[in-house]
C-alpha cells in the first residue's frame, strides 16, 4: 500500500463507509458463501457455471472490501468551511461564466464525495482547485480540455 494517500472526506462519508463494510463482510459474505454452496452440490465444478459465477461474485466482493478498508484507513476528515467570505470545502459557490453568461452552484467536496451531476465537485477537480481560497467577485481561469474558462465567483454559502 501506497504511504501518503489520503482520501479526503467528511466524518458522515467515513461512517458510510463503515456501514457499507459491515454489510458486506456480514450479510453480502454469507450470500455469495451460500451461492457457492448451493453451485457446488450440483457436481461437477469443471462444467459448473453457477460455481463459476459465484466464485467470480466472491472476488468482486473481496475487491469492493479492501477498497473500502484501504479508504476507511487512509481517511482524512475535513471539515466544512463554514465562512463565506472565502470559498472552502462544504461551500455552495455560485459563479457565472464569462463567456456564455451561464450561471451554476457547486458545492466543494473531498475527492470521496464528488458527484459533478448533482453539483458536487472535488476540491482536486481542476474548477475546485481554482474556486479554493477565492472571494466573492473574483474572476477564476480554470484550463480545461476545452480551452481556458474564466467564471466570476457571484455568491459563497454555507
Amino acid at each position: 500500500m501506497s504511504k501518503g494517500i489520503r482520501f479526503k472526506m467528511s466524518s458522515e462519508r467515513l461512517e458510510e463507509l463503515k456501514r457499507e463494510l459491515h454489510y458486506l463482510e456480514t450479510v453480502r459474505e454469507k450470500e455469495v458463501a451460500e451461492q457457492i454452496k448451493l453451485a457446488r452440490s450440483f457436481g461437477d465444478l469443471s462444467e459448473n457455471s453457477e460455481y463459476d459465477e459465484a466464485k467470480t461474485e466472491q472476488g468482486k466482493l473481496y475487491s469492493k472490501i479492501a477498497e473500502i478498508k484501504r479508504l476507511i484507513e487512509n481517511a482524512e476528515i475535513i471539515t466544512k468551511n463554514d465562512r463565506t467570505d472565502e470559498v472552502g470545502i462544504g461551500n455552495a459557490v455560485t459563479v457565472r461564466d464569462l463567456e456564455f453568461g451561464d450561471e451554476e452552484t457547486y458545492i466543494i467536496v473531498g475527492s470521496q464525495e464528488a458527484d459533478p451531476a448533482t453539483g458536487k465537485i472535488s476540491d482536486d477537480s481542476p474548477l475546485g482547485q481554482g474556486l479554493m481560497g477565492r472571494r466573492l467577485g473574483d474572476v477564476v481561469e480554470i484550463e480545461a480540455p476545452a480551452g481556458r474558462l474564466r467564471f466570476e465567483i457571484l455568491k459563497i454559502d454555507i
